[in-house]
């Protein structure tokens, strides 16, 4: 590496690492994306890390790191903790290296990246609810079987791994005025904007993390924070920043965004539906960055970075039926109605003919607040936007039935309402 006395992580390292990588990594795409530019009214790029082996850009570091070990090293074998993505490039890419892995990663972690990380060749144990308590166990095995840390960012050929991105987006887009990077411990953010400001001196770099867990951000402005609470984006979902990249954040990245859960979920179904391409929260979070304040950004040229597309899948699909009813395309009824023959087929009568298409109901008898001789309908149907689910509604008072709405907040009122 570079003068102890100079930057932890210089252009120079970050262009070695690119060699080192070079055939054993996928250089991703990095493509223009017109739909999320009308949306957000800046002119989006997106870096594609979710296209590598492993579904995420940690295979990067991870590679170059495993490359620097002594053959002493090698036969020991490594550890690292993880909540998914930095354990599977780690199995990965040791596996492929003859390298003997065990990664630690908390209970909480979705399964599909603990069944990835096995499948990888790693071996793996489950500690704790967080990175944190995770990394402690990792300390322990650590010490007691001799192995070799391989930490997911706070080490300058991770560090350097990552900034490969940098270069790789700059090559494709040289006009970029932005890149937009989510922010875990900093591993990713410290080498992209290494590697970015040394090509490119003007860009700015704007790191996002989700609001629950503003761990930099509360490094960077010396703030306190409070970092807890069950979220989407786990692989961001970080108490402790790294040292090294503690400094790097501050001589280079501009500002921290902080996006709340609900637009990091908006933000996942966009890519869904608008770029056909699957983000876990972790991997949205920089897309949430531009839909949480997008005037900050409009007219610039921004690049974002897709870092990992490593979801469960049950998870996408309970997210886009929310995403739906945020919308006003999926809205949730309670009718109270008398109990006599005939009733529901007026009801999904009076829906149809106004374009409406029922979806589910729910038929209540047996509720106290209801008259022994009446019966209370809930009733899920799609529209095509919430005003059309407004008209349904008023259709369906005109015809004397008593319409309330089921968690009306959290769907047709405030479909894109401003993160706090």
């Amino acid at each position: 590496m570079s003068d102890p006395s100079g930057p932890v992580v210089t252009l120079a390292d970050i262009r070695a690492a690119a060699d080192l990588l070079e055939g054993a990594v996928l250089k991703t795409p990095c493509l223009a994306a017109p739909r999320l530019s009308r949306l957000t009214g800046a002119e989006v790029y997106v870096k594609y890390e979710n296209m590598q082996v492993t579904g995420s850009f940690k295979e990067r570091g991870a590679l170059v790191k495993l490359s620097s070990l002594t053959e002493a090293e090698r036969k020991r074998g490594v550890i690292a903790m993880s909540a998914g993505n930095h354990a599977q490039g780690v199995a990965f890419h040791a596996t492929r290296l003859g390298i003997p892995a065990t990664i630690v990663m908390p209970e909480t972690t979705p399964f599909v990246k603990i069944s990835a990380t096995r499948e990888f060749g790693a071996t793996v144990v489950l500690a704790g609810d967080t990175v944190d308590a995770a990394k402690a166990e990792a300390s322990r095995l650590a010490e007691e079987k001799d192995l070799v840390w391989v930490h997911p960012f706070d080490d300058p050929k991770v560090i350097a791994g990552q900034g490969t991105i940098g270069l790789e987006m700059l090559a494709a887009v040289p006009e970029l005025d932005t890149i937009i990077v989510p922010v875990g411990g900093g591993g990713l953010i410290s080498g992209i904007a290494t590697a970015a400001k040394a090509v490119r001196p003007e860009i700015e770099i704007i790191g996002v993390e989700t609001d629950l867990y503003p761990a930099m951000w509360g490094a960077v402005t010396g703030k306190p924070v409070i970092c807890e609470g069950p979220t989407i984006a786990e692989g961001i979902a970080v108490k402790e920043v790294g040292t090294l990249n503690r400094q790097i954040v501050k001589d280079t990245v501009k500002r921290i965004v902080l996006a709340r859960e609900s637009t990091i979920e908006r933000a996942i179904n966009v890519y869904l539906t608008f770029q056909h391409t699957i983000a876990e929260g972790a991997g949205a979070a920089g897309l949430a960055a531009l839909l949480t304040e997008p005037e900050a950004f409009r007219g610039r040229k921004v690049g974002l970075v897709l870092c990992g597309g490593n979801i469960d899948p049950r998870l996408i699909s309970s997210i886009v039926v929310r995403e739906l009813a945020r919308d006003g395309r999926l809205v949730s009824i309670r009718i109270d109605t008398p109990d006599r023959p005939g009733v529901l087929g007026e009801i999904s009568t009076i829906i149809g003919r106004a374009k409406g298409n029922v979806v589910e109901v729910a038929h209540h008898r047996l509720f106290l607040d209801v008259p022994a001789k009446g019966a209370t309908l809930d009733v899920t149907f799609e529209a095509f936007d919430a005003d059309h689910g407004r008209e349904i509604v008023t259709a369906l008072r005109a015809g004397g039935y008593t319409v309330r709405y089921i968690d009306r907040a959290e769907t047709v009122e405030d479909p894109h309402r401003t993160p706090r």
